[in-house]
């Protein structure tokens, strides 16, 4: 009875031991595929063309200050000191209204870029998902925001192609420079 007892602890800790190592873990660099995901592509064109509109606007009240500045260095000489007063407040409430204006436009890039960003990233992570899932991965770790003190990424297995496969991309991201 002991030796069989003795037989099933030693089975139960080959069993466990084998379990263990035979759970997959893999890695991925989701930038690297986000940036060849064609809504990237879509995001960043409607950005550029967001950042033009907001450009304008900041030119025209640029040119607005220029063109009040201009006339007011014209016509100080002749200016009583009430009258001079008046537009240097102006011209001073007019370089705040820029500087408040493009401190906003900065706010509203920033928001618009997260506002489209972010179902793009959920489609990201739900294929990584589903793949992971489906191979029967136990982790997958992010290699764009490594968050381990280490791990072997050559000893994991890059979900990279699959998810790309699973978004339907078939373009290979840019070979990244050599450090």
């Amino acid at each position: 009875m002991k030796n069989i007892l003795k037989l099933a602890l030693v089975v139960a800790a080959v069993l466990s031991s084998t379990t263990l190592y035979a759970q997959k873990f893999a890695r991925i660099n989701s930038q690297e595929v986000l940036t060849v995901m064609p809504e990237t592509k879509e995001m960043n064109t409607n950005l550029e063309a967001f950042s033009k509109e907001l450009q304008e606007q900041i030119e025209q009240i640029q040119v607005e200050f220029n063109n009040k500045y201009a006339e007011f260095e014209k016509g100080q000489a002749t200016m009583s000191s009430a009258v001079k007063q008046m537009k240097q407040q102006e011209l001073q409430q007019l370089q705040e209204r820029y500087q408040q204006f493009q401190q906003y436009a900065q706010q509203d890039f920033q928001k618009k870029q997260q506002e489209l960003l972010t179902p793009i990233q959920d489609k990201l992570t739900k294929a990584i998902e589903k793949v992971a899932k489906a191979g029967g991965y136990l982790a997958v770790f992010d290699t764009a925001f490594p968050t381990m003190s280490y791990f072997d990424a050559a000893a994991m297995i890059d979900l990279a192609p699959a998810v790309r496969k699973e978004l339907g991309i078939t373009e290979a991201p840019a070979e990244a420079p050599a450090k």
